[in-house]
Parts: C-alpha cells; sequence; structure tokens
C-alpha cells in the first residue's frame, strides 16, 4: 500500500542507531495505536453496554406497560382506553425490544470482537516481541562484551572458543527476533487500519438493519456506501497485506541463509574476505576509551561512522550523532592495549583530541585505519574517491619501495650491486625531481655509506674515548649535539619566541655534507624505505619548542627534554616537496677528535612542516639580531669607559698641574724675605747648612701640603 513505511528487515543484521531509531519511531506508533484502540474499545464498550441496557430497559418497559391491567392504583379507575393504549405501546416497544436485542447481538459479533481480537492478539503478541527481543539484544551485549574482554594470551582457547560460540549464538537469536518483530511491526500498519474499520463497519450495519423500517432511500445510501467500504476492506487491505507478509517472509528465509557466516565476530578465512584500504567511509560498531581517574578507564560500546572529514558516534536511541573529532590532517595508527585486541589510537591535527578506539575484528581494525588515513589526506572532496585512495595508496608504497643501493648497504640478502648509476635513478622515488646539484654530486657525497640509521629517540652520548675521558676528568658529560653540561638546566624563559608542534620522530642519521640543499630529501627516502623494509611503524611523539637559543624535543607525558639542540649547530630545515607533513634539519657539531659531524634528523609533524621551518628560521634571524644587538651594547659600553677613563687621566693631569703651580707659588714667596739683595748689587750666599735647612724646609712643607 503506498504511503506505509516499512522497517529494513535486510538492515537487521546491521543492528545500526539509524534501524534502532526507526524502530523507536514504529515502536511510538504502536504504542499510540494501543492507546488510541484501547480507548476507542472502551467507548465501543460503553455503546454496546448502553445498547444492552437500552435492550434490557425496553424490555422491561414493555413487560411494565403489559403489567398496566394488573396494576391497582388507589385513585386510579378502570380506563380502558389508557389499558389499550397501553398495550399497543408495549407490543410495539417489545417489537422494539427484540429489534434491540437483535442490534446488540449484532454490535457483539460486527463491533466488539473484531477490536477485542486487535487489542488481545495482535497488540499483546507485538509487547510479548518486544520484550523477547530485548531480551536477546540484551544477551547479545553480554556476549560481545564477554568476547571483547578476552586475553590475548593463548593458554585459554577453550574460553575463546565458548565466547565465540555464544557470540554467534545471541547473535543468530537476536537477528532471528529482530526479523520477525519488524514483520510484526509491519503488519501492525495494515491491521490498525482493518481494525478500526471493521468495527465501524459492523456498527453501521448494525444500526442500519435497526433502522430498517426507517427511509429506504437513507438506507440505500448508507448501504451502498458501506457495501463499498466493506469491498475495499475485503479486497483491497487484506490482500495487499498478505501480499507484504509473503515477500517479508521470504526476505527472512533468505536473510537466515546468506548471514550465517557473519554472526561470527571474526572472520575464519581472511583470504575470503581481504581488507579494503579505499574507504573514504565506514560505519560500524567500536569500543572507545574513556578516563575515569587518573590511572583507571573504562570502555563503552557506540556505533562509529565517518561523515565527511568528522568522526562522528551515536548511542542507542539517540536520534542523532555528536562529533567525537575532525579528521583532516589527523594521524592514525594501531597501538597495543594492555587488556585490549585491535585496537587504534587516532590523534588530531593540533593533538589536544586523542582516541583510542577497539575494533571487533583485525579485518575491521585495519579498515578503519585506512578510512581514517584516506580521510586525512581530505580525498573525500574528489569526484572519485576510492579511485583517487586507491591510487595515493599505491603511491605511497612505491614512495617507500627502497632503492638497490639502500638494499645493498642494509640487507645482506640482496648482495648484487648495481652501481652509482642505480643510486643516482632512485632519487626520483622521493616524489620530487633531481636537482641539478645531485646530478654532480653523488648520493655517497650527501649520505655517508654504512651509516646506522637511528629510529627512537634516545639520550646522547659521547662516542669518542677522548670524550669519555674528559668527561671523567671534569665530571660532567659531553653532548655531541653542542650542548654543555652546565647550560642544560638553563631554560630560555626570557626568550622572545616560543612556539609548540607536536612531531613524530621517524629516524636520523650521519650525512657527509650539511650544506648541500638535497641532503634532507635523500635521509627521508632512505629513512622511509628503511621503515618499510623492517615493518617499523611505531613512531615516538614528542613536543617541538622552538626558541631563540635552542630546539627542544620534550615529552608530552612527563614534560622531560628529550634532546636539545643548539639553534647555532642547526644548518639548514626543509619540508618534504610533496608530502608537506615531512620536514627535516641538518645539525652540524663537534666531535672529539676536533673534526666536525653533520646529522639529519626526520620529523613528522600534524601542522604543516614548512610552518615549522619558518619558525626555525625565524628563531635563528631573532638569535641573530639579539647578538648583533648584544655585541652593538658591549662596544658602546666599552666606548663609554674609555671615555671615563680619559676624563679621569685629565682630570689627574690637571690637578697636578695645580699642585706644581701652588707649591711655585708658596717657594717664591717664602724665598723673598729670606734673601734681599745687597746694596751694591750683589746676592748674599747662603752657607752649606742654611741652604740644606731651606731645602729641608721646603720639603716638608711640600710633604704636608701632599698630605692635606
Amino acid at each position: 500500500m503506498p504511503g506505509i513505511e516499512k522497517l529494513p528487515i535486510e538492515e537487521t543484521l546491521e543492528d545500526s542507531p539509524q534501524t534502532r531509531s526507526l524502530l523507536g519511531v514504529f515502536e511510538e506508533d504502536t504504542a499510540a495505536i494501543s492507546n488510541y484502540c484501547t480507548q476507542l474499545y472502551q467507548a465501543m464498550h460503553r455503546i454496546y453496554d448502553a445498547q444492552n441496557e437500552l435492550s434490557a430497559a425496553t424490555h422491561l418497559t414493555s413487560r411494565l406497560l403489559k403489567e398496566y391491567d394488573k396494576q391497582r392504583f388507589p385513585l386510579g379507575g378502570d380506563d380502558e382506553v389508557m389499558s389499550s393504549t397501553l398495550q399497543q405501546f408495549a407490543k410495539v416497544i417489545d417489537e422494539l425490544s427484540s429489534c434491540h436485542a437483535v442490534l446488540s447481538t449484532q454490535l457483539a459479533d460486527a463491533m466488539m470482537f473484531p477490536i477485542t481480537q486487535f487489542k488481545e492478539r495482535d497488540l499483546k503478541e507485538i509487547l510479548t516481541l518486544k520484550e523477547v527481543f530485548q531480551i536477546a539484544s540484551d544477551d547479545h551485549d553480554t556476549a560481545i562484551n564477554r568476547y571483547s574482554r578476552l586475553s590475548k594470551k593463548r593458554d585459554n582457547d577453550k574460553v575463546r572458543a565458548e565466547a565465540v560460540e555464544d557470540v554467534y549464538t545471541s547473535r543468530k537469536k537476536q537477528h532471528q527476533t529482530m526479523m520477525h518483530y519488524f514483520c510484526s511491526l509491519n503488519t501492525l500498519q495494515y491491521k490498525k487500519k482493518t481494525a478500526l474499520l471493521e468495527p465501524l463497519l459492523g456498527y453501521m450495519q448494525a444500526q442500519i438493519s435497526f433502522f430498517k423500517l426507517g427511509s429506504e432511500n437513507l438506507t440505500q445510501q448508507w448501504e451502498d456506501f458501506l457495501g463499498t467500504i466493506g469491498t475495499s476492506v475485503q479486497n483491497v487491505f487484506r490482500r495487499e497485506m498478505e501480499e507484504e507478509v509473503g515477500q517479508m517472509q521470504q526476505t527472512i528465509q533468505q536473510m537466515e541463509r546468506s548471514c550465517d557466516s557473519l554472526y561470527a565476530p571474526c572472520d575464519p578465512d581472511p583470504a575470503h574476505s581481504p581488507v579494503c584500504r579505499n574507504l573514504t567511509r565506514k560505519q560500524g560498531y567500536l569500543y572507545i576509551r574513556n578516563k575515569t581517574g587518573l590511572v583507571s578507564s573504562s570502555w563503552e560500546r557506540q556505533y562509529f561512522f565517518t561523515q565527511g572529514g568528522n568522526l562522528m558516534h551515536q548511542g542507542r536511541g539517540e536520534v542523532a550523532g555528536g562529533l567525537v573529532m575532525d579528521l583532516d590532517n589527523c594521524s592514525v595508527m594501531a597501538v597495543d592495549s594492555d587488556d585490549r585486541r585491535f585496537c587504534f589510537q587516532a590523534t588530531s591535527f593540533d593533538g589536544k583530541r586523542v582516541v583510542t578506539l577497539q575494533a571487533e575484528s583485525r579485518k575491521d581494525c585495519e579498515e578503519w585505519i585506512s578510512t581514517i588515513n584516506n580521510i586525512s589526506k581530505r580525498i573525500y572532496l574528489s569526484e572519485n574517491a576510492e579511485e583517487l585512495a586507491a591510487r595515493v595508496n599505491q603511491s605511497a608504497i612505491e614512495a617507500v619501495t627502497p632503492s638497490p643501493s639502500f638494499q645493498q648497504r642494509h640487507e645482506s640478502m640482496r648482495p648484487s650491486s648495481k652501481g652509482r648509476s642505480g643510486r643516482a635513478s632512485s632519487i626520483s622515488s622521493v616524489g620530487s625531481e633531481p636537482s641539478p646539484a645531485l646530478s654532480v654530486l653523488s648520493l655517497d657525497a650527501l649520505v655517508a655509506p654504512d651509516t646506522p640509521i637511528q629510529f627512537d629517540i634516545i639520550s646522547p652520548v659521547s662516542e669518542e674515548n677522548s670524550g669519555q675521558s674528559k668527561t671523567a676528568q671534569s665530571g660532567r658529560r659531553s653532548n655531541p649535539f653542542g650542548e654543555s653540561g652546565d647550560n642544560t638546566s638553563e631554560d630560555s624563559e626570557d626568550s622572545i619566541l616560543h612556539q609548540l608542534f607536536i612531531v613524530r620522530f621517524l629516524g636520523s642519521m650521519e650525512v657527509r655534507t650539511a650544506e648541500s640543499a638535497d641532503v634532507i630529501s635523500e635521509t627521508m627516502r632512505q629513512i622511509l624505505a628503511a621503515r618499510a623494509i623492517h615493518n617499523i611503524f611505531r613512531m615516538t611523539e614528542s613536543h617541538l619548542l622552538v626558541t631563540c637559543d635552542c630546539l627542544k624535543l620534550i615529552d608530552p607525558q612527563t614534560q622531560v627534554t628529550r634532546l636539545r639542540f643548539p639553534l647555532s649547530s642547526v644548518v639548514q630545515c626543509s619540508s618534504h616537496q610533496d608530502n608537506k607533513r615531512l620536514f627535516g634539519f641538518v645539525l652540524q657539531s663537534a666531535s672529539g677528535r676536533g673534526d666536525s659531524r653533520a646529522v639529519c634528523y626526520i620529523f613528522e609533524s600534524n601542522n604543516d612542516g614548512e610552518k615549522i621551518c619558518d619558525s626555525i628560521g625565524l628563531a635563528k634571524q631573532i638569535a641573530f639580531h639579539s647578538e648583533m644587538d648584544r655585541k652593538a651594547v658591549e662596544k658602546r659600553k666599552e666606548q663609554d669607559k674609555a671615555k671615563e677613563k680619559q676624563q679621569e687621566e685629565l682630570s689627574k693631569q690637571r690637578q697636578i698641574e695645580k699642585d706644581l703651580e701652588e707649591q711655585s707659588r708658596l717657594i717664591a714667596a717664602s724665598s723673598r724675605p729670606a734673601n734681599p739683595p745687597a746694596p751694591d748689587g750683589q746676592f748674599l750666599v747662603l752657607s752649606n747648612s742654611q741652604s740644606e735647612d731651606s731645602d729641608a724646609g721646603d720639603e716638608g712643607k711640600k710633604r704636608g701640603e701632599s698630605e692635606a
């Protein structure tokens, strides 16, 4: 019948929140129908009771009218007219009483019986199926929770087999119960129409037969109208209901045959259903870990689905889903959990949101990781999203395919050498065209041969014996990254620039030259190829703090500085030309033997790698200008000190001149009365003793003046 909504029996196995929401609508409709039918049943029962009461009252009236002659009224006399009139009324009312009795019987059969059957049989059957379905759903949730809490140990195969069998049985029971429950709810959409129309039809037909003595034209009109409705009810509603019930029963049989292998939580034959890595949309039930305390957490089963670039979740009974996190430029990877299997972790682009989820099987876990990874690259915005995802995944596999020269250095399984021509030809696998510098320099001029690659962050130690001896003598460990032990504890709190980025360490290796523009690209290719060869997928996540003094790698949980790179030792920094999330920098440091060594560090960031490189460049510029300003200030201070010293020398010289002038004046004043000229124009000559006394007096005066 057009316009009637149906519950999709084909989606009962998936049991999605959308299906549960639609089921909730049908259950609300069933509750409304039950409430309405109860009220209608009460009203019709009142009509039936009233009709029975009317029939009994009419019969009692007729009997009382017949017994009028037997009554003895104190003031009444024999009134034959009245008696005969009442007898006629009694006869007519007795006939009406018979008609009312027939009407009561017709109302019981045609009006009360259909609505009673619908109320007591159909509605109660749906309520019973609802209770059975709820019990089966709870049993399935209990079984799937028990299965999800299985340990990863292999010594409990019996418990694991019992859990799998329990999941199979409960899921099959829930599926079959849900299909029959949906069939009953769909059938109710037809039964409610017949259950409402048939009582009314019986009521009107009974009334028409009761008023058969009335107007023939009116009776004929009602009979034609009700006959048409009766034909519609019998021929249309019932026929469509039988056809729909037949189709639903056939669908149930087909679903039971085809979905038997889907009841198990894990596929027994992985080759039968390979992992699809080209998905850009996915939905299904997952467990999400929620923190309940500082060290405790709980797992909750919810329905997750992707909508555009967002990860959404929806609980049972909810009409719409809620946002979990934005998947654009996010990172996702498989993680190991102490108490759960098939877990993976998604981190937002800014690192503020981290979600740990658990899938039912390894295949489901890998498909979720591939889907989120494809969405993070914004492949879903293209027209042919799956085709583009397939090409991107194939390009990623080719991008990490190692060159023959790299495998020659790191794997003994391929001892054949292809020469420098093969090594030079593998440069194009990085994702960019070779530069003119690489056409002149070979790969040996960029990356030192037989250089080990470090895939994890280890605290730096000195590798030279001389450095170790110096460390033992001084009581302080030397640092190959150029930082001394006395300033490692100093934090650049007064730095102008403070920028924090979330990065993941991919690897580092020593390079021959630090000035070449392509050394970082070649190191990226070497490290990515080595990770692909050795199946290394785990990465250490850290916080990269960029200041005007240094670069720091900080542990996000303990806030402990893992590594510290002096900014003056960073020679260059650049990002990948195609994958902007990859970046690296070259560190030039002095070794214990007096020569310098260059190490290239490669990272992956949640943000654009060019922003981090620009931040490092800005820090170097600020440090350069700060150093220039510091030198200028020191030069001005030295000039001011020289001026002050010159002023002091001038003041001392002036004081000495003043002292000399004062002494000469005093000497001249003391010598004038002691040596008057002779009358004959000759000077008096003092004796030696007098001259010595005068000299001694002069020296005493000078000493006293100097002391004063």
